[in-house]
């Protein structure tokens, strides 16, 4: 079946079209993505902005127009971390569901952490051994562990690179006290859950599946993304722990200029640094891989899984069934 795949992020919609099989690789057929920065248009009494929820709206009914257009039989709708946290998340999806026709899920912290971790594991297979599979998003980050598909512990902490940089580094480039203390505070935060997630056993293969993980490869001298998915990419602690401490001491235009790094990410990148560095360190990792699959994919094959003969809809994420294009008939003879 052709599943579209609508991810609202806190930084991008990401659009996704794949044609699915049970049992097979998800194949891309398209791909539509909008640096919306929904996070930004939440106000301080943690309410999404009228703006934001008029831009949302937007992009949403584009995706449902290429939904029709591209031939897609069913879209599979998601937000998480900006969505999730503001107060008014509920009726803004409501609004946007009655303009488009997308019913958007909220997806909770720890259900995004098990999805990433789904698609990980498929892509390395059970030869990996114990997954720890790491996702820095832009407001949130996700840490599962375990032997199996399903992991045996999750965690989601409010540390996205770009809800940090928002609410601590306060100037381009930062000062290193802010800096410091928000090094601080990440610690504090990913220490105080380490231990349940290593309770189980020594990781076999770490991965990383953000795309702070994936600039700070490139970053660190990984293939570009134009020799493809198969390419194998490695990222080590030491790597992390350097680049760090540089990116804090750049500004965003500098950033930029590094290799793998784009201009709209620039800005929360030494965030992500600090992030990556604070999850290495106090999880005792050396070295992760990078995984090309991540939430959506995971989106993906959890929907495949729950496939039934009639294609019944699964239950999480909710899924919009498209309507068909009215058939003219046939013209008598």
């Amino acid at each position: 079946m052709r599943l579209g795949v609508l991810d609202v992020g806190s930084n991008t919609v990401h659009f996704l079209v794949v044609d699915a099989y049970p049992g097979a690789r998800p194949l891309p057929a398209f791909s539509h993505k909008v640096e919306l920065r929904l996070a930004a248009h939440l106000e301080p009494d943690d309410k999404l902005s009228h703006a934001g929820e008029k831009l949302l709206t937007s992009v949403v009914a584009e995706s449902m127009r290429i939904a029709e257009d591209k031939g897609v039989e069913e879209v599979i709708a998601f937000a998480t971390s900006a969505v999730r946290e503001a107060v008014n998340g509920d009726d803004v999806l409501a609004r946007v569901q009655e303009r488009t026709g997308a019913e958007i899920k909220v997806l909770p912290g720890e259900h995004e952490a098990r999805l990433t971790f789904l698609a990980a594991r498929r892509w390395f297979g059970w030869s990996s051994g114990r997954l720890l599979v790491v996702d820095i998003g832009g407001g949130s980050l996700e840490i599962g562990t375990g032997p199996d598909e399903d992991p045996e512990a999750v965690m989601s902490l409010p540390l996205g690179a770009g809800r940090l940089t928002r609410d601590w580094l306060g100037s381009d480039p930062p000062p290193p006290k802010e800096v410091r203390a928000m090094r601080r505070y990440v610690r504090a935060e990913i220490a105080r859950h380490a231990g349940g997630l290593l309770r189980g056993g020594t990781v076999d293969h770490a991965v990383g599946t953000s795309k702070t993980f994936r600039q700070l490869a490139r970053i660190a001298g990984a293939a570009p993304s134009s020799e493809g998915v198969y390419e194998r990419r490695f990222l080590k602690h030491g790597d992390v722990r350097l680049w760090a401490e540089r990116l804090a001491a750049m500004d965003s235009d500098e950033r930029a200029r590094l290799p793998g790094v784009s201009e709209g990410r620039a800005a929360q990148l030494a965030a992500g640094a600090i992030v990556a560095d604070a999850v290495l360190d106090l999880m005792g990792i050396t070295q992760l891989e990078i995984c090309p699959w991540a939430l959506r994919e995971g989106v993906i094959l959890k929907r495949l899984d729950t496939l039934t003969l009639n294609g019944g809809p699964a239950e999480q994420p909710r899924s919009v069934r498209m309507k068909s294009r009215a058939v003219p008939p046939r013209t008598r003879r």
